[in-house]
C-alpha cells in the first residue's frame, strides 16, 4: 500500500500530516505500525506498582484509566501532526507526568517519552536540546525529590533520557539529511536533462533550420522548372536527394551526443551526494568523445558505485576516473571504506549484465590499501563502429 493510499484510509482525526513523523518513516519504506511499536516500552507503567508499597490500588486504576489514554493521544499527536506542533505534545507528556508525581510513579514513563519525543522538534543545533535534556531532569530530579522520592529511584532517568533522546534526535537528523540529499540528487539530475533538452532543441534547430529552408527551395524551383526545363528540374530533384541525404547524416551524427551529459550529470550528483556527508570525491576524467550507448552504461555504472558507498562504505575519500586508451574504456570508482566481502545483488548483477552486452566486463576488488574498488572496462568504438540510434 502507497502512503497515499494509507493516509486515505485511517480516520479524519489522526490522517498524518504530510512532513509528520509517520509519513517521513512510510516514506523510508517502514510500515505504519513501526513508530507505534515504542509503545510497548510503556509496559513500565503497569510494572511499576510491583516494586511499591501502593501496589495495584483503586487510586492506581483510577490514575491509570485516565492518564493513560490521554498519554496515548500525545503520543499519536507527535507522529500525525507537522514538525512545529510536536513540541507541545512532548511537553504535555511532560507535565503529565509532574502532574501524576505525587501519587502516580509509574507516570515516570510519560516523561521519558516526551523528553524523546521532543527531540523531533527542529532543534537549530543538537546542543540545545541537549541543554533542555538536562533543565527538564533538573526540574523533575528536583520535584521528585521534594516530594520525599528516593535517590535509587530517580538516578536512572537523566541518563535514559539524555542517551535515547540524544540517540533517536541524532537518528532523525540522519534522516532528514537523507531525504534532502536525496532531493538534491534529483534535482542535480532534473537540471542536468532540462539542459540537455535546451542543448538538443537548440543543435537540431541549427542543424535543420538552413536544410529544411534549403530544401524547401530546391523543391519548389524543380517544379517550375519541370514543363520549361526538364533537363534543369531533374538537376535540382538530384541535388535535393543530396540534401536530404546530408541532413540525415548530421542528424544521425547528432544523435549520438545527445546522452553526452549523462556521465557529466552523475559525477555531479555524485558528488552532492558523498560530499553532503562530509566525503571527499576527486575526479579524473580523460576528455573524449563517449558513443551514448556505451556513456549511458558507465553512468549507470557509477550511480549504482556511489549509492553502494553512500550506503555501506562509510569512507571518507572516493576516487572516480575515466581512461581510454586505442582498445578500451575503463571506469574506476575506489573508496577507503571498510572494504570486506562483496554480496552481489540486483544493482551489481545489472551493471555486469549492461556492461556484457556491450563486450565489456565488471571487475570488484579490494583497493590497494584498503576499501574497494570497482572497474568496468568497455571496448573502444570509433566513432564509424559506434552504434547509431534508429531514426
Amino acid at each position: 500500500m502507497s502512503v497515499s493510499q494509507s493516509r486515505r484510509f485511517l480516520p479524519g482525526w489522526i490522517r498524518p500530516a504530510p512532513d509528520s513523523l509517520l509519513m517521513q518513516s512510510q516514506r523510508r519504506g517502514l510500515p505504519p505500525w513501526a513508530e507505534y511499536i515504542h509503545l510497548l516500552w510503556t509496559m513500565w507503567v503497569f510494572v511499576t506498582p510491583m516494586f511499591t508499597g501502593q501496589g495495584y490500588d483503586a487510586l492506581w486504576l483510577v490514575l491509570t484509566a485516565v492518564s493513560y489514554p490521554l498519554f496515548i493521544a500525545l503520543y499519536v499527536g507527535t507522529l500525525v501532526l507537522p514538525p512545529r506542533r510536536i513540541a507541545a505534545c512532548a511537553l504535555g507528556m511532560m507535565l503529565l507526568c509532574l502532574a501524576l508525581l505525587p501519587w502516580y510513579p509509574g507516570g515516570m514513563s510519560y516523561f521519558v517519552f516526551g523528553c524523546v519525543m521532543l527531540g523531533a522538534h527542529h532543534w537549530r543545533t543538537g546542543w540545545r536540546y541537549a541543554a533542555v535534556l538536562l533543565l527538564a531532569n533538573v526540574v523533575l530530579v528536583g520535584y521528585a525529590r521534594w516530594l520525599g522520592y528516593p535517590w535509587s529511584a530517580l538516578v536512572w532517568l537523566p541518563v535514559t533520557t539524555l542517551v535515547v533522546g540524544l540517540v533517536v534526535h541524532l537518528e532523525r537528523q540522519r534522516h532528514r539529511k537523507d531525504a534532502a540529499l536525496r532531493l538534491s540528487q534529483d534535482e542535480v539530475r532534473r537540471l542536468a536533462a532540462t539542459a540537455e533538452r535546451e542543448r538538443i532543441g537548440r543543435d537540431l534547430h541549427d542543424l535543420l533550420g538552413h536544410t529544411l529552408s534549403l530544401v524547401a527551395l530546391k523543391a519548389d524551383l524543380a517544379g517550375r522548372l519541370l514543363q520549361s526545363d526538364p533537363g534543369a528540374a531533374q538537376r535540382e530533384i538530384g541535388e535535393l536527394g543530396q540534401v536530404a541525404r546530408e541532413a540525415l547524416a548530421q542528424v544521425r551524427r547528432a544523435v549520438t551526443g545527445i546522452r553526452a551529459a549523462g556521465l557529466a550529470a552523475e559525477l555531479a550528483a555524485a558528488k552532492v551526494l558523498l560530499e553532503g556527508e562530509g566525503v571527499s570525491l576527486s575526479v579524473e576524467v580523460d576528455a573524449g568523445e563517449l558513443p551514448p550507448a556505451q556513456e549511458t552504461v558507465l553512468a549507470l555504472c557509477l550511480r549504482e558505485a556511489v549509492t553502494n558507498i553512500h550506503r555501506h562504505a562509510r569512507a571518507s575519500h572516493v576516487r572516480v576516473s575515466l581512461e581510454r586508451d586505442a582498445q578500451r574504456w575503463r571506469l574506476q570508482v575506489e573508496d577507503d571504506g571498510r572494504g570486506g566481502a562483496i554480496r552481489p545483488g540486483n544493482g551489481l548483477g545489472g551493471m555486469r549484465e549492461r556492461l556484457q552486452a556491450l563486450g565489456g566486463d565488471l571487475c570488484i576488488e579490494p583497493a590497494p590499501r584498503h576499501g574497494t574498488r570497482l572497474r568496468a572496462d568497455l571496448p573502444h568504438w570509433s566513432p564509424a563502429e559506434a552504434p547509431v540510434p534508429e531514426l
